[in-house]
């Protein structure tokens, strides 16, 4: 079991702020009507780019329990995000580090499933806020992650760490929605003026990234420094006024966390 902290750097989300956006949403999220304007889509793709990919710090804690020789299942809770895994080590020895099952610097390889599920909230910054309650946007994705890992243990069966790396696919499915309940076309006056109509969508994207991490300590807890990069092309959108954007961006995720063991007495 143990713990990780973070921080999500998505390129798609930083090339959506500029100074003009984060002005119009603060400035049209207290007004009582808003009449429609193109500078409005990058308001929306902005909010879009932030639920699928935000610049953020992240944690998380997990849980992992080897079930049979060579698998192991683990859950995670990602304040928000909630993640069931299993993996299976198709290369390497059996054992733990009271009962080694190879010699030390031995090499492992695993390949694994995650799904994991959550409401994709904005993060809780004013920009965001403000544009959040102007359009009305929600959004909920499911992810499936495919890891490929491969690591060298320091020690027999990783007593005093290890180095791992490898790649990761993943793919998501995205329900996203407007509903604006006070932006308007027209003129702003007069009987041509009519609200827009809320929007509703479905999308799904694939990722692919690289990962190396670091475990260093002894036997029963561990330090884990980490870093993954991935790229990702999101897709396209529709946005409110038949209009649609495009994503894609590159995800930078630093991170270190801590990694307790608990052993099996029947090993010792």
């Amino acid at each position: 079991m143990g713990g990780n902290t973070g921080v999500n750097v998505g390129t798609a989300a930083l090339g959506k702020l500029t100074g003009a956006v984060k002005e119009l949403a603060e400035e049209a999220a207290d007004k009582d009507t808003v009449n429609y304007r193109p500078a409005l889509d990058q308001v929306q793709a902005a909010a879009l780019a932030y639920a699928l990919d935000p610049t953020v710090a992240t944690s998380d804690l997990y849980v992992r329990y080897g079930v049979f020789d060579r698998i192991d299942v683990g859950y995670k809770y990602s304040f928000g995000a909630h993640s069931l895994d299993a993996m299976y080590q198709f290369m390497g020895p059996i054992g733990t580090p009271e009962k080694p099952g190879g010699a030390a610097g031995a090499n492992y390889g695993s390949i694994g499933l995650q799904f994991s599920t959550q409401r994709a909230k904005l993060p809780s910054i004013p920009f965001l806020n403000d544009a959040e309650r102007l359009l009305g946007f929600s959004a909920r994705r499911i992810d499936l992650l495919v890891p490929l890992v491969f690591s060298h243990s320091f020690g027999a069966e990783e007593e005093i760490g290890s180095i791992s790396y490898g790649l990761a696919y993943s793919h998501s499915f995205l329900k996203y929605g407007f509903e604006p309940g006070k932006i308007y076309t027209g003129p702003g006056s007069g009987q041509t003026t009519q609200k827009l109509p809320s929007v509703s969508g479905r999308q799904s994207f694939g990722a692919l990234g690289a990962f190396a991490n670091l475990k260093i300590g002894y036997r029963y807890a561990y330090f884990l420094p980490a870093l993954a990069i991935y790229y990702q092309n999101y897709g396209t959108y529709q946005l409110l006024n038949n209009k649609e954007t495009k994503l894609k961006g590159v995800t930078i995720i630093p991170s270190i966390g801590v990694q307790f063991r608990i052993p099996n007495t029947r090993n010792r």
